[in-house]
């Protein structure tokens, strides 16, 4: 039986797309910005989860390359987002910042295309295993 994926990002609509690839880190790096001025504990378990998200985000794409590209955009709308939410929010950062805090940006973009490339991999050997077919039975000396 073989095994059902999810779709991949450009088998859905655009505004779908747009939802997920645009939409969805903007907003959840708003969300982890919020908590950068209030818990430190909060703030780095949202970085972390976001982490995850990254690979999920990848698993999206067909090959490290293409997941790569989708971590590039997501990791530098997530990083900024972070940075301008705690920016609005106007609290001092619970958690250690880079100096200067822009390069927050490049180091979740960096993270993120190495995590998106690795769920793009992932997808590329989920739909490359595809089902086996057994092997010619072996008689052995039990059987």
């Amino acid at each position: 039986m073989a095994r059902r994926l999810p779709p991949r990002l450009e088998e859905h609509p655009r505004r779908l797309q747009v939802l997920l690839a645009v939409v969805l880190p903007a907003v959840y790096g708003a969300l982890t910005g919020y908590f950068l001025g209030v818990s430190e504990g909060t703030y780095l378990v949202l970085s972390l989860i976001g982490i995850v998200g990254g690979v999920g985000a990848g698993f999206d794409h067909y090959g490290a390359a293409a997941g790569a590209k989708r971590g590039v955009l997501a990791g530098s709308i997530f990083g900024a987002a972070i940075l301008i939410a705690h920016e609005i929010q106007g609290a001092d950062a619970k958690a250690d910042l880079p100096d200067p805090p822009i390069l927050l940006v490049l180091i979740t973009t960096v993270l993120a295309v190495a995590f998106a490339a690795l769920g793009g991999w992932l997808r590329q050997r989920a739909e490359s295993g595809g089902p086996t077919e057994p092997g010619p039975e072996v008689p052995g000396p039990l059987g």
